[in-house]
């Protein structure tokens, strides 16, 4: 019997090992919120398909091989046993169209991430993770559960060209070129949910960083990450040490 990975590009292979341990690396941080979120990549190669989390698998359970391909619609495109959640697509489908960089597209309901996006102020500039996120961070307003088509253009609009967004009274959303770009992307701005909660909830007055200082620390960030070929490339094959320490099996 042919194998899954017999049949698909060593490219495509590639990425679905990725993906795979991007889910398992989002149970280890405490980021999953039951099978209600996902994290999408686009198929090498192919602009307009795309690699989901099977509906209904937790996110411990996903492997490579059981990872499911779509179109833009959210429809199956593989002879895949498993479901999708064409509603959950709506977000990321919107985000894919309009941003041929965006190769991955995370999405997660954290409880700290939820927290700051109930905050009128929303994330504010009182750590130095907070002061790498905040230069390419959007807002987008409630407009209920995401399964309207109407409302992809505003949060295409509200993105823009950024890394990371806040979707208000509803959580936190990452994209990168890589996978491994999405997830730090994400790392960085959970970390500043987190603290920013934390801190406040010590009650005393909090101490904003100084707008020069953090433009400036962006920047310098910027210029090192550019020379080190960005943290995700640094970061990321660490994180699959330390899973396949653990828990080889996301690359079945």
């Amino acid at each position: 019997m042919i194998s899954l990975r017999d049949k698909v590009s060593a490219e495509e292979w590639a990425v679905r090992v990725d993906l795979a341990a991007c889910y398992r690396l989002l149970v280890r941080y405490g980021w999953e919120d039951l099978v209600f979120t996902h994290i999408t990549v686009r198929v090498p190669g192919a602009d307009d398909q795309f690699l989901i989390n099977p509906y209904g698998l937790f996110f411990d359970e996903i492997t490579a091989s059981s990872l499911v391909k779509i179109d833009l619609q959210g429809k199956k495109l593989d002879d895949s046993p498993h479901g999708v959640n064409p509603a959950g697509f709506v977000i990321h489908s919107a985000i894919h169209a309009a941003r041929h960089d965006a190769r991955c597209v995370l999405h997660t309901h954290t409880v700290s991430g939820i927290a700051v996006s109930a905050q009128r102020e929303g994330l504010l500039p009182i750590s130095q993770h907070a002061m790498s996120v905040i230069p390419s961070l959007g807002y987008h307003d409630f407009e209920g559960i995401a399964t309207r088509d109407d409302e992809k253009p505003r949060l295409v609009a509200d993105l823009g060209d950024r890394t990371s967004l806040i979707l208000r009274n509803h959580g936190l959303l990452t994209v990168g070129e890589t996978i491994a770009d999405a997830f730090i992307a994400m790392y960085y701005l959970e970390a500043s949910c987190a603290i920013q909660v934390r801190a406040q909830s010590g009650g005393g007055e909090l101490i904003s960083v100084p707008k020069e200082i953090m433009e400036t620390g962006y920047a310098e960030a910027e210029r090192a990450q550019r020379r080190r070929g960005g943290a995700g490339a640094i970061v990321w094959p660490g994180l699959l040490r330390r899973l396949d320490r653990t828990d080889p099996s996301y690359r079945n």
